[in-house]
């Protein structure tokens, strides 16, 4: 066979050969596209399913209603008091674990962790048993004529115990990733402590202390099994938001529902402000 007959092959330059990727490898790109599709749709259609039985008509009555007012406002009230008390007493905890690594802080650490995986139900017990009429504090408490249990304050302590622990750890990882180098040129240039903290740990963990108070302030007011059990369900008084849906489900689905689709708004824009922020720092 004549040589010269042959059709001309392209050849390719290896960088062109490494751009063209074998078959093999589109499928299994598109095997993890199908592969992640199942649980995208289980945490997407769940939350669309609140708001495809809501009218914006349904949604307006029910936010008229007192009670749903009620709840709305104790819920705000209560997750933004928890946030505050988390950030006064939280703060010096976190920089406690950071500053001092030994077996007893890391207990520590561990027992602080403990709420976020306890059941709220055993939380609420917990919380009974030492705030309650006859509790380890409770006890003298009542004779000092205080009554916690059942009341906005045992709304507060219940967030507390579920929520702070978020913080805690968010602002001690914040504080750990700071290079102990810049503290050290601090103090060998005559910072004090305090100086120390204001001017460096704290500028630059902001972000963690940010993401922790978030959280903190997101998961208080979604808390719903240690205040059911300690501060009980009284409408204007304990009754928060989540309280309010569970017994919507008994009274008034509407109302469930509507107070269930005003929850997962605040905490998709909670979540949304919070990426934008972070996001705008770290591209500065």
């Amino acid at each position: 066979m004549d040589m010269t007959t042959l059709p001309a092959t392209k050849v390719l330059s290896p960088t062109q050969v490494e751009r063209v990727p074998p078959l093999w490898s589109q499928w299994v790109q598109h095997l993890w596209k199908v592969l992640a599709l199942p649980l995208l749709l289980f945490l997407l259609l769940p939350i669309g399913s609140i708001f495809f039985h809501l009218t914006p008509t349904e949604i307006w009555r029910t936010l008229q209603a007192p009670q749903a007012l009620q709840a709305l406002s104790l819920s705000l009230a209560t997750a933004t008091t928890t946030t505050g008390l988390t950030l006064f007493v939280g703060t010096p905890l976190a920089y406690l674990i950071y500053h001092r690594r030994s077996p007893l802080t890391r207990i520590i650490e561990t027992l602080i962790e403990l709420p976020s995986v306890l059941p709220p139900s055993v939380a609420g017990v917990a919380l009974l048993l030492t705030f309650g009429r006859n509790g380890w504090l409770g006890q003298s408490l009542s004779l000092l004529g205080i009554q916690i249990p059942f009341t906005p304050i045992a709304v507060v302590l219940a967030q507390l115990f579920i929520a702070s622990p978020l913080y805690v750890k968010s602002a001690a990882l914040g504080f750990a990733s700071i290079d102990c180098e810049i503290r050290k040129a601090a103090a060998l240039d005559g910072a004090n402590r305090w100086q120390i903290l204001r001017y460096i740990v704290f500028p630059l963990s902001w972000q963690a202390i940010l993401s922790g108070l978030v959280l903190t302030w997101a998961r208080a007011i979604g808390e719903f099994g240690a205040t059911i059990l300690f501060a009980g369900n009284l409408p204007g008084r304990t009754q928060t938001m989540p309280v309010a849906i569970y017994i919507g489900f008994e009274t008034s689905l509407e109302t469930a529902l509507t107070l269930s689709a005003i929850l997962v708004l605040i905490s998709f824009g909670i979540l949304v402000l919070l990426k934008s922020i972070l996001h705008a720092s770290t591209s500065d």
